[in-house]
């Protein structure tokens, strides 16, 4: 069922976290960001709107960090649920895709929760002073339904977070598969 979270909170701070990568290392909040802000995105493997637009986060990912944008990934779905999702799953996904960001397993859904992620992919756009800015889609693109030519709305703003500090004023949320929580 598709999901979308609520609009951009500006200036709402990124809570810390450390966690495992598909490349072996673990990674601290602090350790991600760049030198203009930083760019945490919650994807998973299976998700049809994440595959969507698989390339072009890759492609934005690169071109963000040439202007100093850090970029990481977070899987958080109940990997027993939705075995796609495991860890070693997204270990060869990574790889695969050659991913040019940390691929980050979030077990036990603690980082999900604190940034309330609501779906995959959701994307959190900080500043340099990891307040945050961008809270919207990549672009116009849906499963089944390409938007050629459409516009880079992820990267032109972050951009914007990298030159100015601050995110556009009108942003269009993120749409896609719900996060997938542990039972309780």
């Amino acid at each position: 069922m598709a999901t979308t979270p609520p609009v951009c909170d500006f200036g709402w701070k990124a809570p810390d976290f450390t966690l495992p990568a598909t490349d072996g290392d673990t990674y601290a909040l602090d350790d991600l960001k760049g030198d203009n802000g930083l760019l945490v995105m919650f994807i998973c493997n299976h998700c049809p709107y994440v595959l969507a637009v698989l390339d072009r986060i890759i492609r934005d990912a690169a071109d963000l960090k040439a202007l100093g944008i850090g970029v990481a990934a977070i899987c958080s779905n109940d990997p027993q649920a939705y075995p796609a999702d495991n860890f070693d799953n997204m270990r060869k996904l990574a790889e695969e895709k050659a991913f040019p960001f940390p691929y980050l397993h979030d077990a036990g859904q603690s980082v999900a929760k604190a940034y309330d992620a609501v779906c995959t992919p959701d994307f959190f756009g900080f500043n340099r002073g990891l307040g945050l800015q961008y809270r919207g889609r990549i672009d116009a693109t849906r499963p089944n339904a390409k938007a050629p030519g459409s516009r880079r709305e992820l990267f032109e703003a972050m951009k914007q977070v990298a030159e100015t500090g601050h995110g556009p004023a009108e942003q269009i949320p993120s749409m896609g598969c719900s996060i997938k929580w542990k039972a309780a």
